[in-house]
C-alpha cells in the first residue's frame, strides 16, 4: 500500500511538474528569441548556408558574371566540398538568366551576413527580411540589419531585382516589395552610422546609392508582364514556366492539387486540368510541354499527375505568380490561387504606393525636388487607381480586382487591411474597415481569411507578417486599443506554443491560440525558427505594453 501510494504521489507530482512547465512564460519566449538571431544567421562562407533540402542536387555557389571570386568563397570548394561557378552573363533584370540554363541549382552569392527564416528556408528571403529587420533592429543588431539591406542592394545590382530568395531557381521572380521600407529603417536608426562628420557623409552617400538601386528595383513592377491590364495597377508574375523546382522535396504537392481539383470540380478551376498519362511517350511529352509542363526536363512536372490528369500551363503560371505574392497557398485567387496572375491585388498595390511615397521622401532628403514630384505623381496615380478598382464602398472594404473578368473579388482576405499601413486609405475608409475587424479577429490574433479551406494561408491560421501589417496600420490610423489588443493576443498565442514544445513557428492556429496546425493540402509543415515570428513578437510587446494615450 505504501509503495502504491508513493507511486501515485510521484505520478501526481510529475503531472503538476508538466503543467507548470507548460505554463506560458513570456520571459522564456524572449530568451529564445534573443538567442535565435545567432542560430538563424548565415554567411555565404559558412558551409551550412549552402545546404538546401528543397532540391537534392550537387552543392554549387554562383557568383555574378562581372565580379571576381573572393578568396574566402574560393576556399569553400575544399572546405565545404562545393563548386564555385560564375553566372554565364551579367543580369540586368529578372529572367535575363534562366535557372534551366545553369544545370545544377545553387546558392547565389551575397557579400554580408543575413538571417534566414528557419527550417527548409535556408536562404535570405525578400519579404521575410523586412519583418526580420524589425526584430533585428529591436534587439540592437544594427550592423547585421544594415548588412542585410546591403545584400538586397547587391541582389538588385547583380541579379536584377530583390529576389524571392538567393537561390538560382528564384532568378525569375521577386516577392512583395518592401525594399524602401528596409532602407529607411536602417537610415532612420541613429545607431546605423557613426555620429561623426565622416559618419554623416557615409550615411548620405549610402542613402544616395540605396535610392538609385531602389529605383531599379521599382522598375521590376512596371514591366509589361507585371501590369494588371489597363487598370494602372500591378500584378504578381513569375517569368518561369511549369512547376517550381523548389517543390522537389514535396513529392505529392502538385498531385494533391490535381486530386482536389478532380474530386471538387468548380467553374473557378475550369482550365486548370488537362488530360495526360502518368508515363507519357515522346509524342505525349511534346504535347504536354505546350499544354502543361515539360516532363522530360522536370522531375517535379513528371510527378504531377493524378487520375489521368495533369495541371495546365495556365495553372502553373498562376501558381508561380502566387509564390511571388508570398501567400502560398490559399483559395484567395481561385482554387489553390491558380488564377493569381489575373488579379490586381490589394497587397501589392498598397506596397507599391508606399514604395512610391518612400522614394519621394528619399528624394526630398537627397535634395532632388524634381524626383520627389515625379514619385508623388506616381503615388497619386496609383492611389486613384486603388480607389477606383480596389475600394468597394458598398461593402466598406478593399478587395482584389480580377482585371480579366473585370470584377472585384468577394473573397475576404487579411490583405484588405494593407491600405491602412500603406497610408492610402482615407479616414472614412479606415473607420469602415475597423468596424469589420471581426471578419478576421480570433482569440489568438488575426486569421488570414474567414474561409476554412485546409490551406495554410486561410482560416484559422494567423501569420506574423499579416498580423504586423494590420496592427501597425491600425495603430498608425489611431486605433490604438485595437492594435494593443491584437498584439497582446498574438503574442499570447506564441507564448502558448513555445510553452508547449519550446519552439517558435512560422504560423499559428489563432482560433485555438496555439501552434496546433493541421494543413490538409499544400504545405503541410509548420516550420520551426522562425524569423518573422520572432521579430513581430518583439514589436508586439512594445505595442501591447505601451501606456494607453
Amino acid at each position: 500500500m505504501k509503495l502504491s501510494l508513493l507511486l501515485i504521489l510521484a505520478a501526481l507530482a510529475a503531472t503538476v511538474g508538466r503543467a507548470q512547465a507548460a505554463a506560458p512564460d513570456p520571459e522564456a519566449t524572449l530568451r529564445y528569441i534573443h538567442a535565435a538571431w545567432d542560430t538563424l544567421t548565415r554567411s555565404d562562407t559558412d558551409c551550412s548556408s549552402v545546404a538546401d533540402v528543397k532540391v537534392a542536387e550537387v552543392s554549387v555557389i554562383y557568383l555574378p558574371a562581372e565580379i571576381a571570386t573572393p578568396p574566402n568563397v574560393a576556399a569553400l570548394e575544399h572546405k565545404c566540398k562545393v563548386e564555385v561557378k560564375h553566372l554565364p552573363r551579367k543580369i540586368e533584370k529578372l529572367a535575363d538568366v534562366r535557372p534551366e540554363e545553369l544545370g545544377a541549382p545553387g546558392l547565389l552569392y551575397l557579400p554580408n551576413l543575413y538571417v534566414v527564416p528557419g527550417g527548409r528556408f535556408n536562404e535570405m528571403y525578400g519579404w521575410d527580411s523586412y519583418f526580420i529587420l524589425l526584430g533585428v533592429e529591436a534587439d540592437h543588431h544594427e550592423a547585421l540589419a544594415k548588412g542585410i539591406v546591403d545584400n538586397f542592394l547587391f541582389e538588385v545590382e547583380h541579379y536584377g531585382a530583390v529576389l524571392n530568395a538567393n537561390r538560382t531557381y528564384y532568378l525569375t521572380r521577386s516577392q512583395p516589395p518592401f525594399l524602401t521600407s528596409m532602407i529607411l529603417m536602417v537610415y532612420e536608426d541613429p545607431a546605423s552610422f557613426a555620429m561623426t562628420p565622416a559618419g554623416r557623409t557615409e550615411e548620405r552617400d549610402w542613402l544616395e546609392h540605396a535610392y538609385t538601386v531602389a529605383e531599379k528595383d521599382y522598375s521590376t513592377w512596371t514591366r509589361p508582364e507585371h501590369r494588371a491590364g489597363e487598370t494602372g495597377l500591378a500584378r504578381y508574375f513569375d517569368y518561369g514556366v511549369g512547376p517550381v523546382p523548389e517543390m522537389a522535396d514535396d513529392s505529392t504537392y502538385y498531385s494533391d492539387v490535381i486530386r482536389a481539383l478532380v474530386e471538387h470540380p468548380s467553374a473557378e478551376a475550369a482550365g486548370f486540368l488537362v488530360k495526360g498519362p502518368e508515363h507519357p511517350d515522346a509524342v505525349e511529352a511534346a504535347r504536354l510541354k505546350q499544354t502543361s509542363c515539360d516532363v522530360r526536363a522536370s522531375v517535379v512536372c513528371m510527378r504531377a499527375w493524378f487520375g489521368g490528369y495533369r495541371l495546365s500551363r495556365d495553372f502553373y503560371e498562376g501558381d508561380r505568380a502566387m509564390r511571388e505574392s508570398g501567400f502560398d497557398t490559399s483559395n484567395r485567387f481561385g482554387p489553390f490561387s491558380g488564377a493569381t496572375e489575373h488579379y490586381a491585388p490589394v497587397c501589392l498595390n498598397s506596397l507599391l504606393y508606399r514604395y512610391e511615397r518612400d522614394l519621394a521622401h528619399m528624394a526630398h532628403l537627397l535634395g532632388k525636388p524634381q524626383d520627389a514630384r515625379m514619385w508623388d505623381r506616381r503615388a497619386n496615380a496609383r492611389g486613384a487607381a486603388i480607389q477606383r478598382y480596389l475600394w468597394q464602398p458598398k461593402e466598406g472594404v478593399f478587395a482584389d480586382y480580377d482585371f480579366v473578368r473585370r470584377r472585384p473579388s468577394s473573397y475576404a482576405f487579411i490583405a484588405s487591411l494593407y491600405p491602412l499601413w500603406a497610408g492610402v486609405a482615407t479616414r472614412e475608409e479606415a473607420n469602415l474597415m475597423e468596424a469589420k475587424l471581426g471578419v478576421f479577429e480570433r482569440p489568438g490574433g488575426l486569421s488570414t481569411s474567414n474561409t476554412n479551406t485546409g490551406l495554410q494561408w486561410d482560416e484559422p491560421y494567423g501569420w506574423a507578417p499579416t498580423n504586423w501589417i494590420a496592427v501597425a496600420g491600425l495603430d498608425a490610423m489611431g486605433f490604438h486599443a485595437d492594435a494593443a489588443r491584437i498584439a497582446k493576443h498574438f503574442d499570447a498565442t506564441v507564448d502558448a506554443g513555445f510553452a508547449a514544445d519550446g519552439t517558435i513557428r512560422e504560423k499559428y492556429n489563432v482560433a485555438t491560440g496555439s501552434a496546433q496546425v493541421t494543413v490538409s493540402a499544400g504545405y503541410t509543415q509548420n516550420v520551426i525558427g522562425f524569423g518573422w515570428t520572432n521579430a513581430v513578437y518583439l514589436k508586439f510587446r512594445e505595442i501591447a505594453e505601451r501606456p494607453a494615450p
